[in-house]
Parts: structure tokens; C-alpha cells; sequence
């Protein structure tokens, strides 16, 4: 039997989702929890692969146990997981349905705070520029739409068969001082938000045109496009299914 769970991390004390060796990842703590209370050993597939100190406000995962679970399973699991990471639903599915190849859409959020504040520091990037120019960054982000080729945003080393993602929605909203942005696509590659972050600010800020911004996606050239931003602004906000 395959069952998904709907779950949610601070990715601060993880190396990522994915199980690597000799480091802890959310992967392994969730991997860990299940085998223990199963008393099998159980192997999870996540939605995707959250980069180290990345979050999640929506993660899913599947594994496959041979038994049906009981009502208050869902809590067990979550009193032997640390506190930073919390399963919400654990929910029966058909045999060959998949978290990772059946998701339909992704998306993630990067949260910028404009100027200081102590109480964020772990899930927002802190910038003390007063003048961003945000109206050019969301003309800007407006071509993403229009390509589908993101080499120009992708980890240089890769195993990826393609760089083509489609993007449905990606804009920048203020919210007194918290600058956000929201992207929307089927899929991502490897550091590509970061650095669609990274390139938009530097038009913000005036170092680059809207019209560099195009030719930076043509160009399909890591080198051109701005610095991968930080992790902890970062986070996985939706996955969406057609049977969820």
C-alpha cells in the first residue's frame, strides 16, 4: 500500500531534503521516524529536493507499507520528529501514484526584508536598500513566460535530461517591509529561483535592464545571470496533484 504524506520544515539545521552521506538531511529524520514505528525499513520519495537551509511551508512524500495504518498514526510520527519539521495528513493513495513525477505545478516564495529584523533572521533575507525598483523587476519577470530554456538559472553541474520548465505565474509584491516573490512552474532546476532572484534584484537596483534580463535568458549561460541569493529566504509553498 502507498500512502503520501503532507508535511512542512525549517530547513536551517537540514543539508536539504535528500539523504547525503555524513550529514543530516529532512529525508533521513522522516525515513528514520517511519522505521522505527513501523518496525520495518522504510524508504520515502519526496516532491522535490529542497537545497541546504531551504524550507518548506508544503512538502509531500510517499512511502509503501504493507499494512493499513491506524487513526493516530500521524501523531506518533510527529512526537519522535524534531520540532522543525511536522507531518499534517497521512493519506492512502493508489499503488503508482507518485510524489515526485506526478506533481503538476510547484511553487516556491523568496522573502527579502528591507532593512532589520531580529525576529525573521532565519527565514528572510535582510537588505538595508530603501530604493528598489519594483515595478521594473516584475516587467522583467514577465519574461519568464515567454521562454522555457532556463539553462541561464541552473546549477552548472547537473544531471537534468532538460533545462525546460514552464512558468505560470511569477511576480514581486511589498507588503509594508517585506519584499516577496512568487513563482509558479511545472517543474524548477537546481538553484534556479535563487538565481531568478539574484538577476531580478540586480534590475531592481539598476545594474541590469529589462532587456539584459532577456538576452541573460538567450544567452543560456550561467554566468551572465546575478548571485544565487541565500537559502533561508527560500520556500517551497505548494504542490499540487490531480488527484489531491
Amino acid at each position: 500500500m502507498r500512502y503520501f504524506l503532507e508535511l512542512s520544515y525549517n530547513g536551517k539545521n537540514y543539508f536539504g531534503w535528500q539523504v547525503q552521506p555524513d550529514v543530516i538531511s529532512v529525508q533521513e529524520k522522516i525515513a528514520t521516524a517511519l522505521s522505527t514505528i513501523l518496525r520495518k525499513e522504510i524508504a520515502i520519495v519526496g516532491a522535490g529536493r529542497t537545497d541546504s537551509g531551504v524550507h518548506a511551508s508544503q512538502m509531500y512524500a510517499h512511502f509503501d507499507f504493507d499494512q493499513e495504518l491506524n487513526e493516530n498514526f500521524t501523531y506518533k510520527l510527529n512526537a519522535i520528529l524534531p520540532n522543525d519539521i511536522v507531518i499534517y495528513n497521512t493519506t492512502k493513495v493508489s499503488d503508482d501514484a507518485h510524489a515526485r513525477f506526478d506533481a503538476t505545478s510547484r511553487s516556491y516564495e523568496y522573502k527579502i526584508w528591507l532593512g532589520r529584523n531580529p525576529f525573521v533572521l532565519d527565514t528572510t533575507w535582510q537588505l538595508n536598500y530603501k530604493e528598489i525598483d519594483i515595478d521594473l523587476m516584475n516587467k522583467a519577470a514577465e519574461l519568464l513566460y515567454e521562454y522555457e530554456d532556463f539553462e541561464c538559472f541552473s546549477k552548472v553541474k547537473t544531471d537534468v535530461n532538460t533545462f525546460n520548465c514552464k512558468v505560470t505565474n511569477a511576480v514581486w509584491k511589498l507588503e509594508e517591509q517585506e519584499l516577496t516573490f512568487y513563482i509558479s512552474a511545472d517543474r524548477f532546476l537546481r538553484n534556479m529561483v535563487r538565481a531568478i532572484v539574484g538577476t531580478l534584484l540586480d534590475i531592481g537596483l539598476h545594474k541590469k535592464s529589462v532587456e539584459d534580463f532577456k538576452a541573460i535568458i538567450e544567452s543560456k549561460n550561467r554566468s551572465n545571470a546575478g548571485v544565487s541569493v541565500p537559502a533561508k529566504g527560500l520556500f517551497l509553498t505548494k504542490v499540487e496533484y490531480d488527484y489531491i
